[in-house]
């Protein structure tokens, strides 16, 4: 799936203030509005991607959400008619056309449905939508051998009084907290109007082996004191069953992390991969035999 800049669509960076999206949506809408270009498709869809550019930057909740997923997560927490509804575009538009006498007031004719808070809402002439039904939520395990390689699960929940089961792919990358939205198998509207949505959460179980962070994976490896001290090289095991092999050099001291760049876990619907961190752990003995007792007291007289 594409990303969409919203900062890039509007003009400015992502440090902009509220007010700044505000002025910069206000000088392009009085560029691309219709009511200024006539029957212009490009700049018709210009302008609908500027206002939803405007819609969720301008919305304090939205932008963040948009910011911490991107646009691919955020599109999955949103539909279109969400990320319009609250918008304040009938203010906006009112200082720029005034109240009346805009083309949009010849019906539907631009074919534009955007759902509540729409900067088009006031120029339809259609029968406002009823609230759409209450969303679900289902919590769906997955190992990490799953998120690493994507799958298909097959999901169980109750919808209108009874069990529905669906199979869902589920994409690589998909770590614990990440949805996906299936449209229409929510809870019915009790109004008549559209079904919720059901979303589909991710929890990513316990590794025997790795722990999570993020998209980053670890592991211990244990190593012997000497080779610590003198150097070695050591297996690490990859989620895909790959062996890699990692040069521990001399003098490494215990806890000491090592990173394998590009073998942790995939970015959901994006590019790259996380990363694997290799936590050394330096066994040092509880008890020695004569021998070694008699060598680490030689190593101990020389200043070692």
């Amino acid at each position: 799936m594409a990303e969409t800049d919203y900062y890039k669509i509007l003009g400015v960076n992502k440090t902009a203030s509220a007010a700044d999206i505000k002025k910069a949506y206000r000088k392009l809408a009085m560029k691309y509005h219709p009511d200024h270009t006539k029957g212009d498709k490009s700049a018709e869809e210009k302008f609908k991607k500027i206002s939803e550019a405007y819609a969720v930057l301008s919305d304090k909740e939205k932008r963040k959400q948009y910011d911490t997923f991107g646009s691919a997560g955020f599109q999955q927490r949103y539909s279109q008619e969400d990320i319009f509804r609250g918008s304040d575009f009938e203010s906006i538009l009112n200082e720029l056309f005034g109240g009346s006498g805009s083309t949009f007031g010849t019906g539907s004719r631009m074919g534009f449905s955007f759902g509540g808070g729409s900067p088009f809402g006031r120029y339809q002439r259609q029968r406002q939508p009823q609230p759409k039904g209450a969303d679900l939520e289902y919590e769906l395990p997955l190992t990490l051998q799953e998120v690493a390689t994507g799958t298909q699960k097959a999901v169980s929940f109750q919808h209108k009084g009874r069990s529905e089961r669906l199979t869902v792919k589920i994409p690589k990358g998909m770590v614990s907290g990440k949805k996906l939205r299936i449209a229409g198998k929510g809870e019915p509207s009790p109004y008549g109007g559209p079904a919720g949505d059901l979303y589909i959460k991710s929890k990513v179980l316990v590794d025997p082996v790795y722990e999570l962070d993020g998209y980053d994976l670890y592991i211990n490896r244990d190593i012997k004191m000497t080779e610590a001290i003198l150097g070695t090289n050591i297996s690490v095991p990859t989620l895909s069953g790959n062996e890699l092999k990692l040069k521990i050099p001399p003098g490494t001291k215990h806890k000491t992390k090592m990173r394998l760049s590009g073998h942790g876990l995939p970015h959901m619907h994006g590019k790259g991969q996380g990363d694997l961190y290799v936590r050394i752990q330096v066994n040092i003995p509880g008890r020695l035999n004569k021998k070694q007792k008699e060598l680490v007291e030689q190593l101990a007289e020389s200043g070692l």
